[in-house]
């Protein structure tokens, strides 16, 4: 055989080991490139959007509000709106027809008044507990030191409606020390009631500890031991009727999560 044809066979059969390696290395590639496509797709998660309306306890308004931006940031493309105030009328406006995702209520009892109506989707969880404290002036000029100086003559004290949670709490724990009081107006949310002392309309009133710390120095907290009978559970629920149920419900998360802790009990918020 001569050099000639022994060089071409020889060079036929390179080219025919390469071209098979081409085809494995083909096949392979393609095979990967199908499992990444099939890893993506399976891994994948609807991304959330769109706004969440909550309906909450006036008392929430700085840690909700906090952690509200929070969400927003975690979840681009979502917005989070609040409508703060009195539980029981935050509640009236949910059975009444008020588009609302999630309701955060002061007190289980105007919590009802949503389940009862079967507006809300599931059981509501407890997630904070909040305790009374008396709000004065800066520097408590009156001396207020317990319950009963709240009854002194001449001292304006403003107390919430009894039909809202701090007010049904404060009536709670004057009954328990055989106290009655007359104050000069009734407030139908607790933000009502400490923004008179605020504006130097009243000489004190009963809120819970989470206003007296977010008011900062413009009012002093009074503690009093009667309001460790008056503690209220704070739940939270989705609502049947929910706009946006998957961000709603991821807010429920977030508010129930660690940072969620965090945040409320920085803000003098009791566990559950």
């Amino acid at each position: 055989m001569t050099r000639s044809v022994r060089r071409t066979r020889r060079m036929l059969q390179l080219a025919g080991a390469g071209a098979a390696a081409l085809m494995a290395l083909s096949a392979c590639s393609s095979s990967d490139d199908s499992s990444a496509k099939a890893d993506t797709s399976g891994s994948a998660s609807p991304n959330l959007s769109g706004t969440v309306t909550v309906f909450a306890a006036a008392s929430l308004k700085e840690s909700f509000t906090t952690l509200g931006k929070q969400f927003e940031q975690q979840h681009p493309g979502t917005k989070v709106t609040f409508n703060f105030g009195g539980s029981d009328s935050l509640a009236a406006g949910i059975t009444g027809g008020a588009p609302a995702d999630v309701f955060a209520a002061a007190s289980p009892k105007t919590m009802a008044l949503v389940t009862d109506k079967k507006d809300a989707a599931g059981t509501p969880a407890t997630f904070v507990r909040n305790q009374l404290e008396i709000a004065t002036l800066p520097g408590n000029p009156d001396k207020v030191a317990s319950l009963k100086d709240l009854t002194k003559s001449g001292l304006k004290v403003v107390l919430c409606d009894r039909t809202v949670p701090c007010g049904a709490a404060a009536q709670k724990a004057l009954e328990a020390s055989d106290l009655k009081l007359t104050p000069v107006s009734y407030e139908q949310d607790v933000k009502s009631a400490l923004t008179k002392v605020e504006l130097k309309e009243a000489d004190a009133a009963v809120v819970y500890k989470t206003d007296v710390k977010a008011a900062g120095d413009k009012v002093e907290g009074v503690e009093f031991p009667e309001s460790a009978k008056a503690i209220n559970d704070y739940p939270i629920a989705l609502l049947k009727n929910a706009q946006n149920a998957e961000a709603a419900k991821a807010f429920i998360t977030l508010v129930r999560s660690a940072e969620g802790r965090r945040v409320l009990s920085e803000a003098g918020f009791l566990k559950p």
